[in-house]
């Protein structure tokens, strides 16, 4: 899989990683339990590595860390999760059980998750950080009326990640934001890359660009993420997925050329 590099420390990260929300909240024992090994062998096999998770997906971080435990994985993941309350203790308290679920001594990016009382944890991770105990430290929000409170905490503080929704028919952080974050060195992560889900069911019954092929996608899913790939200040997208064919389907968008501006404009006619 293509990677891009980590602003702050060039590390190469790879472009399409994978989202638990929903897909992995569920419990040993349950059907959809057992697809989500595969899961995570499709998304390594391609070359995947980033799993990002949070304490407000249920069950998801608990999933994540016994099927990476069970089956030693651990090595090969980029681990991403969140804090979300507000007060020091309590944020110390809910990260700590973060690295308990996800059966880890080390968590590669820990993010402030919709800035929720980010200046009181901002220090507590700084501090993770400098002990080795978290690689890199984010802020998240997954809607386009923070972007102000957003640019103004990117421009107050040095940052490794910013967390976003960006999609085809989601692009209001073009404006601004992700100029931004390229300006000032700051990886982003996209989440949402199919707008939610609806532009899929959208674009469903649309016939396919007659360039899909050569762009080497074969699905509105891959097209969907090549448009947000095709943007040079995004450094990976998570779709979430509890199914192993479309974690591969997913993982195979990073493959082939990228989208050319024509394209990405009449990707946008679309919608």
């Amino acid at each position: 899989m293509p990677t891009r590099p980590i602003p702050s420390s060039r590390e190469a990260l790879p472009v399409i990683g994978l989202g638990t929300y929903r897909g992995f909240d569920v419990a040993p024992g349950d059907s959809q339990y057992a697809r989500l090994p595969a899961v995570l062998d499709a998304l390594f096999a391609a070359g995947g590595t980033v799993i990002d998770s949070s304490p407000m997906y249920g069950r998801a971080e608990r999933t994540t860390g016994e099927l990476l435990g069970a089956r030693r994985l651990r090595p090969r993941a980029f681990l991403a999760t969140k804090v979300w309350t507000s007060g020091r203790e309590a944020g110390i308290r809910q990260m700590e059980a973060s690295f308990r679920l996800l059966q880890t001594d080390r968590i590669d990016l820990m993010q402030i998750h919709n800035l929720l009382d980010w200046q009181t944890h901002l220090p507590t991770l700084r501090a993770m950080k400098a002990a080795g105990r978290i690689r890199y430290i984010g802020v998240t929000h997954y809607t386009s009326a923070a972007y102000d409170a957003l640019e103004s905490v990117i421009n107050a503080t040095p940052l490794d990640f910013l967390q976003i929704n960006y999609a085809l028919d989601d692009r209001a952080a073009e404006q601004r934001l992700l100029p931004l974050a390229r300006d000032k060195g700051v990886a982003v992560i996209c989440n949402t890359p199919f707008g939610g889900g609806g532009l899929l069911r959208r674009l469903g019954a649309t016939p396919l660009p007659g360039w899909a092929a050569d762009a080497g996608a074969a699905s509105w899913a891959q097209l969907a993420l090549k448009f947000v790939l095709a943007n040079p200040a995004v450094t990976c997208a998570i779709p979430g997925t509890g199914n192993p064919r479309y974690m591969a389907e997913n993982a195979a968008a990073a493959t082939g050329p990228a989208l050319t501006p024509r394209q990405r404009r009449e990707l946008i006619a679309l919608v």
